[in-house]
């Protein structure tokens, strides 16, 4: 374009909806009460939970509960609550502080969270902590129940990975191969699902023992684990002897003693049945020696031991060294 050269008038940019915007920018146009911000901040809350920090971000994370106490639908606490389990399942070690959490919650929520969909007898909404351990009831059970539907597929997982490594090696042995046998999809698959239902039935156990869930509940579960005593599978058997050597302790009364006395009858023949590895009668026959022990961990019980025997060495070598 030469110079003297005049440009038409132009009509100014219009900004549009879908325009790109700093990270800063969205996340102030964003409402803080929308799932997506609530699911952010509480997942990072949750990944900063230690026990070190246990009070100052437990009480970040129930401020967020209660931040939406106007709402009504108690979607809040529902979501907090998976994200929650959630953590819990997939760190077993961390099962404990997950339930304190979940205690503390239920004391502090606030009583002006409420879902008019849940009522008491009343006809009343049920709120508040209340409503939290209603909650918590519920996606403890369902959590459960979805537990036994997956347990089949990691049987049927296990056994087909079990035949196709006899059938891998002795492929190999036939050509003189040596080879790491590939693990399939669903097989990775069934041994997630193994381990989360370990953790849950762990959590439940932790849960029971801040009087979260009722002795009811933890023996309908006990019942459910020893429902096939003939022909029992491997996770069943691991998840009964998890749940038991958490609570069991604490189920053995002279209340229920009878029920327990039951329980581990079955435990017996369990032990004994040839349908049943090595590995889970070892399991087995471990927890029922915990029991005969009055559910005192064998360590507890050897420690004294050793520390009377290391003392009796110290003396004697002490009384050596005098007399010479």
């Amino acid at each position: 374009m030469g110079p003297g050269v005049l440009l038409e008038p132009v009509a100014p940019l219009e900004l549009s909806v879908n325009r790109w915007q700093p990270s800063s920018l969205r996340k102030q146009a964003i409402p803080e009460d929308t799932p997506e911000i609530i699911d952010r901040k509480v997942r990072g809350l949750l990944n900063k939970l230690t026990i070190e920090r246990f009070d100052p971000i437990s009480a970040q994370i129930i401020q967020w509960v209660n931040k939406l106490e106007n709402d009504k639908d108690g979607r809040t606490p529902i979501q907090v609550i998976r994200l929650v389990f959630e953590n819990a399942i997939h760190d077993e070690t961390a099962c404990e502080m997950y339930a304190r959490l979940c205690r503390k919650m239920m004391e502090q929520i606030s009583p002006k969270v409420q879902d008019k969909g849940i009522k008491n007898p009343e006809g009343k909404p049920i709120a508040g902590g209340q409503l939290f351990r209603k909650y918590l009831l519920n996606h403890c059970q369902e959590d459960f129940e979805r537990g036994w539907v997956t347990k089949e597929a990691t049987a049927a997982a296990t056994k087909l990975k079990a035949t196709e490594d006899e059938a891998a090696k002795a492929e190999a042995e036939k050509n003189n191969e040596e080879g790491a046998a590939l693990y399939s999809e669903e097989y990775y698959a069934a041994q997630k699902a193994k381990r989360q239902g370990l953790g849950l039935i762990k959590f439940i156990g932790e849960l029971f023992k801040l009087q979260m869930l009722t002795e009811r509940i933890m023996h309908e579960c006990i019942k459910k684990l020893l429902g096939n005593v003939e022909n029992p599978e491997e996770g069943g058997i691991e998840s009964l002897c998890k749940l038991l050597a958490t609570v069991g302790k604490l189920l053995d009364t002279p209340k229920a003693r009878a029920h327990m006395d039951v329980y581990f009858s079955r435990m017996k023949d369990m032990a004994k049945s040839n349908n049943v590895n090595a590995r889970m009668q070892f399991m087995l026959q471990d927890l029922i020696e915990l029991r005969e022990r009055s559910w005192i961990p064998c360590n507890a019980v050897a420690a004294p031991r050793r520390l009377q025997r290391s003392m009796n060495e110290y003396v004697r070598f002490h009384l050596l060294l005098s007399e010479c």
